[in-house]
C-alpha cells in the first residue's frame, strides 16, 4: 500500500519507519516547498503532488497546520483520513471551541475575541486571569499572552493591536488552577470501533511539553470513563479514522478538554516503547485499514523531550530501558530535537532511571526531571 503524508517534519519520519515493517510505502510532502520527498532523508521525489495523491491509496497529515488549498486537494481525492473536518477543528481554536460546544464535552470557560474592545467584557466575565490564544498557528507556547491582572488590560492592547482579529481572533480563556495535565491518545478504525492507550501525565515548561509519564500515576476508573466519552464523541461525530489525541486539565475529579490533536501527538511517543504496537504504527494500520494493534499491554514509561540542546553523552544508553529516537535536525533554541523514552517495571524504578539520566543532561535544559524523579521514588 501506498501512504501519502502532508507534512515532512519527524512525525511523518516516525510513520515512515513503524509502516517500513507492514510493508507500507510512505512519502511526504514538503508543504512548505510543496514538493513529494522522502520522509526520512528529505530526498525529493521526481514526482508532483497530484501524481502524489493520485498514486496514493490513503493520504493523512503529521500536523494540523497544513496549508488549505493542499488540504483542499487531499480531500478532494476521498481519500484522507482522518477528514478535512477534524483536520481544521485541530488547526482553528474556534472551530474546536464550537465542535466542543456543540458536543457539549466540559471545556475552559472562554470567548472569542474578534475586537480588542471585547476583552475587557471577557473579564467581566471570565475573571481578571485569562490566557488569550491565537485561533490559528500557535503552539509550544507560541501566540498565547497572560493576562493576570486588570492593570496589564492596556499594555496588552497595546501589543495587540497590530493583529487582524477578524481574520485571526483569539480565544480568551478563564485561567484555571489545575491539579495536572493529561491526555489520551487513541486510535479510531474505519469501522468505528475505538481503542486506547492508557491516560498519560503530561509537564510543560515555558509552554513546550518537556516530560511525559505513562501511564499517568493515581488514574481512576472514573476518570478515565470521563476522558473516553469525551474521546469517543468526538471521533463519532467527525467519522475519525486513525490516532487522535485529546488534552484535558484535571481538576479534582472532573477532566476539561484543553485541546485536541487530529494526528499522533508527541504525547504518544513514549508508546514507541512502553506499549505493544506504538501509536506511530496503529495510525498507518487505521489509515490502511489493517487490524489495530494492542494497546493495553504497556511498561511505566517516562519520554523526555530533547528541546534546543545538540550534543550529549551517549552513554546514557547504557541505563536500561533507555531509548534515543534522534530526528535529525539542527539545532537551535526551543526546537524539539529528539527524546528520549525510559521504561521501567515500577514507578520507583522509573524515578531511579530518571535520577540516573540527570547526571548526563544540564538542569537548565532539562528542569523537570529532578523534581519527576524525585517525586517517583517515593510513589
Amino acid at each position: 500500500m501506498n501512504v501519502l503524508i502532508f507534512g515532512s517534519g519527524q512525525l511523518a519520519r516516525m510513520m515512515y519507519l513503524a509502516g517500513c515493517p507492514l510493508g507500507v510505502y510512505i512519502s511526504a510532502v514538503d508543504v512548505n516547498k510543496e514538493q513529494v520527498v522522502n520522509p526520512v532523508s528529505k530526498a525529493r521525489r521526481t514526482i508532483s503532488i497530484k501524481q502524489a495523491i493520485e498514486d496514493a491509496d490513503a493520504i493523512t497529515v503529521e500536523f494540523e497546520h497544513v496549508p488549505e488549498h493542499l488540504l483542499q486537494l487531499a480531500h478532494q481525492s476521498g481519500k484522507l483520513k482522518p477528514g478535512i473536518e477534524a483536520i481544521l477543528a485541530g488547526a482553528d481554536r474556534v472551530r474546536e471551541k464550537r465542535l466542543l460546544e456543540k458536543l457539549n464535552i466540559p471545556n475552559c470557560p472562554h470567548q472569542i475575541i474578534q475586537d480588542i474592545e471585547q476583552i475587557a467584557p471577557a473579564m467581566n466575565q471570565l475573571g481578571d486571569q485569562l490566557i488569550l490564544k491565537a485561533s490559528r498557528d500557535g503552539y509550544d507556547g507560541y501566540g498565547q499572552w497572560r493576562l493576570t491582572n486588570r492593570a496589564d488590560l492596556v499594555k496588552l492592547e497595546d501589543d495587540l493591536s497590530q493583529l487582524d482579529l477578524t481574520s485571526v481572533p483569539l480565544i480568551a480563556e478563564k485561567m484555571l488552577k489545575f491539579d495536572r495535565e493529561l491526555s489520551l491518545v487513541g486510535t479510531r478504525s474505519q469501522d468505528g470501533s475505538y481503542v486506547f492507550y492508557p491516560l498519560v501525565e503530561n509537564r510543560h515548561h515555558q509552554g513546550q511539553l518537556h516530560l511525559t509519564i505513562a501511564p499517568a500515576t493515581n488514574i481512576s476508573d472514573a476518570l478515565t470513563q470521563q476522558a473516553q466519552d469525551a474521546f469517543k464523541k468526538l471521533g463519532d461525530e467527525l467519522g475519525y479514522v486513525g490516532v487522535l489525541a485529546v488534552e484535558f486539565f484535571q481538576i479534582g475529579d472532573k477532566l476539561l478538554v484543553n485541546e485536541i490533536a487530529p494526528r499522533v501527538h508527541n504525547s504518544g511517543h513514549w508508546s514507541m516503547q512502553g506499549a505493544d504496537t506504538c501509536q506511530f504504527e496503529n495510525h498507518i494500520r487505521a489509515v490502511c485499514d489493517l487490524p489495530i494493534g494492542q494497546t493495553d499491554n504497556y511498561k511505566i514509561t517516562g519520554m523526555i523531550n530533547i528541546i534546543g540542546l545538540g550534543q550529549f553523552s551517549s552513554t546514557m544508553l547504557a541505563i536500561p530501558g533507555s531509548h534515543l529516537h534522534w530526528y535529525g535536525k539542527e539545532p537551535r533554541a526551543k526546537r524539539k530535537l529528539g527524546h528520549f523514552n525510559l521504561t521501567a517495571e515500577t514507578y520507583q524504578q522509573l524515578g531511579k532511571r530518571l535520577s540516573s539520566l540527570t547526571e548526563y543532561l544540564p538542569e537548565e535544559d532539562f528542569p523537570l526531571l529532578v523534581p519527576a524523579a524525585k517525586e517517583l521514588q517515593i510513589f
